[in-house]
């Protein structure tokens, strides 16, 4: 699946660009939704990737770009979920975490990708 960050907030997917962060999920390409994880912002000084949020388990592999600069929070239950299922965590800022989306096929692919920070 070919992705790239075009700029400081716009990822550019197969072609498409989106301006806000994506989830993807064997392939499918939806809006990340992180209102269930803003309660813990004041914690983190930023909205962090939690349980709260509707994960994409279902593969063997969870890719996650931590934004332009890596500064996405993970929270701890997220690794420990991860851990529990299985599932490899691949954890690095968005522009290199595009590069590994790109060695795997679309179907295959889940991934959380940060677009900002």
């Amino acid at each position: 699946m070919k992705a790239r960050l075009v700029s400081f907030g716009v990822i550019e997917i197969e072609g498409r660009r989106y301006e806000h962060d994506v989830v993807i999920e064997g392939g499918r390409i939806r809006q990340r939704d992180k209102k269930p994880s803003k309660r813990f912002r004041d914690r983190f000084g930023h909205t962090p990737l939690s349980n709260e949020e509707a994960i994409p388990w279902g593969g063997r592999t969870l890719v996650i770009g931590t934004g332009a600069s890596g500064q996405l929070p993970i929270m701890a239950e997220v690794l420990a979920e991860a851990d529990r299922r299985g599932i490899d965590l691949v954890v690095e800022p968005t522009r290199e975490a595009c590069l590994v989306l790109g060695t795997r096929p679309a179907r295959e692919v889940h991934a959380i990708l940060h677009v900002t920070c």
